[in-house]
């Protein structure tokens, strides 16, 4: 008989494993995911966790509670990005991780349910050295990990009709830093004396060490609402990090910056600094007057 339960699944798998067998061979490539995988067993082993199974590059694990599935997707991140044997030209090898908490059903030591569905999905959501959970996830996450994740997406999952919430949990310390001042104090004092301000639809808003991130998107909830059917729920958002202004993209069609001498940058999926002054457009290049257009100014305090 099946035994019901909640846990947190976990997948984990390496990125881009058919390009390595393409560029190494069979017998190194092999050997490269042979390690990442005994990485991602011993980190699991050593969080409380159970290792389900391993499909070819991929692991599939459970724990008893979120953190301990934090953990380890901490420790398989932070040891496969400076393993000193996973480098193919110089660059490390990389694994995404997606994280999901939820019943399921415990039988012959396989787990069987939706949320093992849910937890997969994940993992296609992240890029190479991200870890993606859910928001269920991060409602049974302790302050600490729980002050280390930031909303991400809002997706529609396939075989599911209901929306799912994205969040990304900041696994190096010095995203969590920017992420969260409060934990060092330096990143916040080092933010003091700049702000972005940022113009829409006769509205003003400000980035600072007040304020330190907004969020951009068509979603009511959003700081900055911009509808368009090229716009995302919540496609951007933008953090002081550093001393320095950063865009964000969560977004399907990415968005567009053009500074004030006509330098144009797109980025999708990725970040991007802001500098000087200029026009930010979502899913479209920015147009000077048109209404979907966002001004910035960076200014010295």
């Amino acid at each position: 008989m099946g035994k019901d339960i909640e846990l947190a699944i976990l997948f984990a798998d390496v990125v881009g494993s058919t390009r390595l067998y393409d560029q190494m061979g069979d017998v190194r490539a092999r050997d490269m995911v042979a390690i990442c995988i005994e990485v991602m067993r011993s980190a699991t082993e050593q969080r409380q966790g159970t290792v389900i199974k391993t499909m070819g590059d991929e692991v599939m694990a459970t724990f008893p509670s979120a953190d301990a599935a934090l953990n380890a997707a901490a420790q398989m991140q932070q040891q496969i990005s400076s393993h000193a044997q996973l480098k193919v030209d110089g660059q490390p090898v990389a694994i995404r991780i997606g994280c999901h908490f939820g019943p399921v059903m415990l039988e012959n030591r396989d787990v069987f349910g939706a949320a093992v569905h849910t937890a997969n999905r994940m993992t296609s959501q992240a890029k190479a050295g991200q870890i993606v959970t859910t928001a269920a996830t991060v409602d049974k996450l302790s302050p600490e990990w729980r002050a280390s994740c930031r909303q991400i997406d809002i997706a529609t999952l396939k075989g599911q009709g209901s929306e799912v919430v994205l969040y990304e949990v900041l696994w190096q310390t010095e995203d969590v830093t920017s992420m969260v001042p409060g934990i060092a104090g330096g990143d916040s004092r080092a933010a003091r004396g700049m702000r972005l301000r940022l113009r829409f639809d006769e509205r003003e808003l400000l980035v600072d060490e007040r304020h330190s991130s907004i969020t951009i998107g068509r979603a009511e909830d959003n700081d900055v609402v911009v509808k368009g059917n090229l716009i995302s729920r919540l496609h951007a958002r933008i953090e002081i990090s550093r001393n320095k202004f950063v865009l964000i993209d969560q977004s399907t069609n990415g968005t567009f910056v053009q500074s004030a001498d006509g330098e144009e940058s797109f980025v999708r999926r990725d970040s991007l600094q802001i500098k000087g002054q200029g026009m930010i457009g979502l899913g479209r290049l920015p147009e000077q007057g048109a209404p979907q257009t966002i001004r910035y100014t960076c200014e010295e305090v």
